[in-house]
């Protein structure tokens, strides 16, 4: 009988942990959500951004394997992978 409490009491800490979850915001930068501002999309290449949205105000160092560039607009930030597009970020109000 000891056996299902334990049992019961691994499922719901293990469902207690995928549940979870964080919400980050880094320097003045939150995930974009129902917002106004015009982003590039998922898989755009660097060369559409630029000729959509023009140069940005900050080209960052690419870091990291795989290598990611972050590119700094006015309204958001562009985060690349290699030359593609993989998240866009709306700066804070």
């Amino acid at each position: 009988m000891k056996i299902i409490p334990l049992a019961a009491t691994g499922l719901l800490a293990l469902a207690c942990h995928v549940v979870q979850a964080e919400t980050i915001v880094v320097d003045d930068q939150v995930a974009l959500r129902q917002s106004a501002v015009t982003v590039p999309v998922r898989g755009a290449t660097m060369k559409t951004v630029e000729s959509q949205f023009g140069a940005p105000e900050t080209r960052h160092a690419t870091v990291g394997s795989p290598p990611i560039t972050r590119w700094d607009y006015a309204a958001f930030s562009v985060f690349f992978e290699h030359d593609h597009v993989i998240h866009s970020v709306a700066r804070a109000p």
